[in-house]
This record gives structure tokens, sequence and C-alpha cells, in this order.
């Protein structure tokens, strides 16, 4: 009882971050930091509340609310009805004194401009995290140019790897305002609790099955067209391999074109979006990130820590968080030989797959703690706030 109304006083007088971001659905990779950041945030003296915009009605948000429940996370939900609602500032602006927010964090471009208009009227520190730039449209265009105008009107910059960083000194933010603060993982959260047999079979797959898998947004950047004609071309050189695709969006329909034509439909599965992708990590004997554009992607650091063998692109900050040969392999974006050629190898030696498993594991224990990132990310604010 004592201990319980210390934290509550310890909350009460702890400076308050706001940390905003523009969802629809149930939004990315950014979320599991975002919803796990509090619980660690509040025992180094920040409270920290999670606020998403959103669209009225999205049934998606629900597993937004459900992850929010199961970290703990404070939640404050703002109605977004599109980029001329003027409510969202008026929302925002009644958020941040009912909480008496010290310090704003934007986590993208709309958040980033609201956060400046926002500052007048509540003044508070402003931070960024930039999480990386995917353009689809000439709208989406145009938003990014957006970002690149607000960011360097903020205090601190943070970027999640060393390309980001060069892209925003590119953009003007100055040197003293940026800052790179990879993303980490919660390595009691993610342990592995079952052998790659016991997992598969848990899935109803076959225990003998070689299985690759790949995890996230269907979109055109995740490059899932390249890994499906690289097992198409292990499977007609005679290696007896699978491929399960976790997640959903936009590229379906041409993957499922893509897939009927090369006549895997049988050998290949798109799993649709899953609330916990942690059992499917665990079947797979090799995780493979085929991406043509990242920034340093969560689905990378949560298979290392499951200690599932990876083969990797190498672009944005995967080449910082594995060793090529140690880690994982490394292979060009895009290159669809070389990543066949680098999945075979990994497919066709257990010694190499143990080895990856140990090595992986280790590196994110040693360098990419969730604990250690939010260590830093106290500091920061400390800084800020001059305390």
């Amino acid at each position: 009882m004592i201990a319980t109304a210390t934290r509550r006083t310890a909350r009460a007088t702890a400076p308050v971050v706001f940390d905003t971001r523009v969802v629809t659905g149930s939004g990315g990779g950014p979320e599991k930091t975002l919803l796990n950041s509090p619980r660690f945030l509040e025992p180094l003296g920040y409270h920290m509340l999670c606020g998403y915009l959103h669209p009225p009605g999205d049934p998606g948000f629900a597993e937004i609310e459900k992850k929010a429940a199961r970290y703990n996370a404070p939640l404050i939900a703002i109605p977004d009805r599109g980029p001329w609602d003027w409510r969202v500032v008026r929302d925002l602006l009644r958020e941040c004194k009912r909480h008496n927010v010290a310090i704003w964090h934007g986590h993208d471009y709309k958040t980033n401009a609201l956060g400046l208009l926002l500052n007048r009227f509540w003044p508070m520190r402003m931070v960024t995290t930039v999480h990386g730039w995917v353009t689809h449209t000439a709208r989406s265009k145009a938003y990014y140019r957006i970002d690149r105008l607000c960011l360097p009107r903020y205090e601190k910059v943070i970027c999640v790897s060393d390309d980001l960083y060069d892209i925003c000194r590119g953009a003007s933010v100055p040197a003293g305002k940026c800052v790179v603060i990879e993303n980490g993982i919660d390595t009691e959260e993610y342990t592995r609790g079952k052998s790659v047999a016991e997992a598969k079979a848990a899935l109803g797959r076959p225990s003998g099955e070689m299985l690759v898998g790949g995890v996230g947004r269907l979109s055109r950047e995740k490059g899932f067209d390249i890994l499906i004609r690289a097992v198409h071309t292990l499977r007609q050189g005679g290696l007896p391999v699978r491929l399960i695709v976790v997640g959903e969006g936009e590229e379906r329909p041409r993957l499922e074109t893509l897939i009927a034509e090369l006549g895997l439909a049988e050998f290949v599965t798109l799993a649709g979006w899953q609330s916990d992708a942690r059992g499917h990590f665990e079947a797979m004997d090799v995780f493979c990130l085929s991406s043509t554009l990242e920034g340093l992607p969560n689905v990378l650091l949560e298979a290392m820590a499951l200690e599932v063998p990876c083969v990797a692109t190498r672009l944005g900050g995967v080449a910082k968080v594995m060793t090529d040969d140690a880690d994982g392999l490394l292979v060009p974006p895009g290159d669809q030989p070389a990543l066949t050629d680098a999945l075979r190898r990994v497919l066709t030696s257990a010694e190499t797959r143990d080895r990856y498993r140990r090595t992986a594991r280790r590196t994110i224990e040693t360098r990419y703690s969730f604990a250690g990132r939010m260590t830093k990310m106290r500091d920061l604010y400390d800084q800020l706030l001059g305390r």
C-alpha cells in the first residue's frame, strides 16, 4: 500500500512527456516502441502519455487499445477526420493543459507540424523521432516535404539509424540537435519459448518442412515479391522450402497474383496481420528481411532476440545491428540472386543456423535492450529540462 502511494506521488510530480502519432488501423513497428515505453520511463522519473490521432470509427484502432492495456500505457485517443479538422488542435491543446505537458514528442509529419503550432499556446520542450520515410504517392511526398521543414525547428531530432541521421542533417537539422537512439527490444518478453519443431506443430505445419518467413506490412518497399521469387528459384533448384509472410497491406492482390503465376499457391502462405507474431517467428528456419527501404526495423530485432537465423538486406540501420556471417547474412537490397544464394546457404547448414542463433541473441542482449534505450531517452529529456 505504501509502495503504491509512493508511485502515485512520484507520477504526480514527474514531468509529463506527450508522445503523439497518427495511425490508421492497427499501426506498425513504431507502436511496439511507443506503447512499451511508459512502463520503462516511469521508474526513470518521467510520466509518458501515448496520444494517437486516428480516423473515427476505425476498427483497427481496437488493436492499439489492446496493446496499450497490455503494457499499461496511458492512451489518449484523438479523433482525426483529415488534414483540415481543426478540432484536433483543440483536443490536443486541451490534453496538454490538462496534463501539464512538459515535453512534446512527435513521431510523424503531422504531429511534428501540430507540435510547432501548439507550442505557441502551451510552451513545451520539443522532441521528435524520425522512423523513416516511405514514399508511395504524390500526397505522401508533400507530407514528407512538410516534415523536413518542421524538423530543423525542433530542439532534439532522434534518428533510429545512422542513415536517417544523415538525411536529417541534409534537411538542415543542426548537428547539435540531431542524435541517434536506435530501437531496442524487451529481451524478457522476446525470449524463445518453443523449439522450431514445437512452434511448427503449434501452427499445424509439418515439422520436416524448411520454412522461410517474412514479417511486415504488405507494401512495395518490403520487397516481398523479391522474396517470393527467391523461394521459387530455390524450389526449382530442388530445395523443398516453403514461405510464410505475416502482415497485411495494399500489396496483397499483387503478391497473390505473383504466387499464382509462379505456381506457388501450395508453398507460400500470406498469413495476414497477427496481433502477436512470436509463434510464427519461432517456427521459422530462417527469417528474411527483403526490404528495399528501411530505418531500423523492429521485426529484425525481434527475430534476432527469438534466436531465428536471419538473412537481411544491407540498408538503413540493418548493417549496424547485424555483422555479416556472425549474426546472419547481409545482401544488397533488390538483388534477388544474392538473396536466393544467402537463403540457400543458411537453409542447407544446420551448423550455420545454430551459430547465427547464439550470436544474434547475444547481440540483442548486449547492445539493443529496451531498458538501455529508455535510459538514453531519460538522459535526453534530462538535458532539455536541465535536470
